[in-house]
């Protein structure tokens, strides 16, 4: 494993230099690589020595005897952990524990495992979605009292809540750090309310067609900031929409770039005595990292969606650049393979309509040749425009025949109209770029005169 240093710094010594295994290893500002786990890397150096060490995505601050277990590790969205804890101001972050997490938390401060329960239905279940202790009602004063002093129940600040034309909800939540996400409500007359949530602030897979893609990545967000998206969004909207029974990891992000902190939220999510969302209704969708794909597979019962929106490896490596890394074969290949041990479990193909790019006759009898022998459903998805992007939608026509060619060759084809367009809550337009932004590709030179053409 390689950890990539962003800065490491002593408080004490006069060295600059250690000998890593052979290797002269300068302390510097500059990036340097380390073939070392975090722990082992500590028990090279002097152990009087207090060190900060960064790394792009955690925080090491050690304390005077660094080689023993007791260091703080801070996380990407600016916490810190102490025995494994998530913690915020020196709190423990409730909404970053998994059940079990929370019961063996509980009882290390003297309470019975009932009271853990007792805290967790009130957090996730009973209608409460409890923000403070002072929202803790039937719970024991004492408890209640412990859980004010050491617990924190809140990582997410409502900064505003827009509405779209059509009652699609985009929620805007600002972080301790002062990053803001988005997470979108999309209701059903039918009853089946979806709130979509994000699982990074930005994105680094950098899909030419999205507009999140455009921000590059900030950071990973935790356990609890993921959780608190689906908390929040019952708690503010279920009285005015109804029940929300369905959640997809469909906003900013990369979920499978943050494999560890979304498998977390997606146990909480499905837990039975909590906020109960049945597994086939929570859906994490990836743009096609296929290591982390297959450990979801098989860690998960939750749904999968795969962005494919290809059906050539030189349109997809443009339009989607994770595919010069892991291409269709690969991509289709170990589908094929993991679903095979899945028992009536079907992937969700999305294909998101480009015109001129990915939406022709040839494109479909492709598609229909590329997913053969994995069990499926295929979304198509109608793009939606935003600033700077060279794609135009698909006509309504043209998707309706690319739909019958499909559904004639026996696939299951569903197609997702925009939802909240006007207010930039579609899919694919979430996140509001900076000054510095993520690369446009060049466009392949037979697609120029197509796409000026289809302008």
């Amino acid at each position: 494993m390689y950890l990539r240093m962003r800065r490491i710094r002593f408080s004490g010594g006069s060295s600059n230099n250690c000998t890593l295994v052979g290797t002269a290893f300068p302390f510097t500002n500059s990036t340097t690589l380390c073939p070392l786990k975090p722990k082992s890397f500590l028990k090279l150096l002097p152990s009087t020595t207090p060190l900060l060490f960064t790394t792009p995505h955690y925080r090491f601050v050690t304390s005077a005897q660094h080689s023993s277990t007791s260091h703080i590790l801070s996380t990407p969205s600016g916490g810190e952990r102490q025995n494994g804890y998530l913690l915020k101001d020196s709190k423990v972050v409730l909404k970053g524990m998994r059940y079990t997490d929370l019961e063996n938390w509980v009882q290390s401060h003297g309470y019975r495992p009932a009271q853990a329960l007792m805290l967790w239905k009130r957090l996730y279940g009973d209608n409460i979605w409890a923000q403070c202790s002072e929202e803790l009602e039937g719970l024991n004063k004492d408890f209640r009292k412990m859980l004010s002093e050491h617990a924190e129940f809140k990582t997410l600040n409502l900064k505003e809540i827009l509405t779209a034309s059509d009652g699609t909800k985009k929620i805007l939540f600002k972080l301790e750090d002062g990053l803001v996400i988005e997470t979108v409500l999309i209701p059903c007359e039918r009853g089946r309310n979806t709130v979509c949530i994000s699982s990074q602030v930005g994105c680094s897979m950098n899909c030419q067609f999205c507009y999140t893609g455009r921000m590059g990545l900030k950071r990973n967000l935790s356990t609890s900031e993921i959780v608190e998206q689906a908390v929040l969004a019952r708690r503010l909207l279920s009285s005015e929409v109804g029940p929300i029974s369905n959640v997809v990891f469909m906003g900013m992000g990369e979920p499978l770039h943050n494999i560890e902190n979304v498998l977390k939220a997606a146990d909480i999510l499905v837990d039975d005595q909590g906020l109960h969302f049945s597994p086939r209704k929570v859906t994490v969708s990836t743009s096609g990292l296929v290591p982390q794909l297959k450990r979801f597979l098989r860690e998960s019962n939750c749904a999968l969606a795969v962005s494919l929106n290809a059906t050539t490896n030189e349109v997809r490596s443009w339009i989607m650049p994770i595919n010069r890394k892991f291409n269709l074969n690969l991509l289709l290949g170990t589908l094929r393979e993991e679903l095979q041990s899945k028992h009536k479990y079907k992937v969700l193909f999305e294909y998101v309509m480009l015109a001129e790019v990915n939406d022709s006759v040839k494109d479909a009898k492709r598609l229909i040749d590329l997913v053969q022998g994995i069990p499926c459903k295929i979304n198509l998805i109608s793009f939606n425009p935003h600033s700077g992007s060279v794609f135009k939608p698909t006509k309504k026509e043209k998707i309706i025949e690319f739909r019958n060619i499909l559904a004639e060759a026996g696939c299951v084809v569903l197609f997702r109209w925009s939802r909240g367009d006007d207010q930039m809550a579609a899919c694919g337009q979430l996140g509001k770029p900076g000054e510095i932004q993520a690369p446009l590709l060049r466009v392949p030179s037979q697609f120029q005169a197509l796409l000026e053409a289809a302008a």
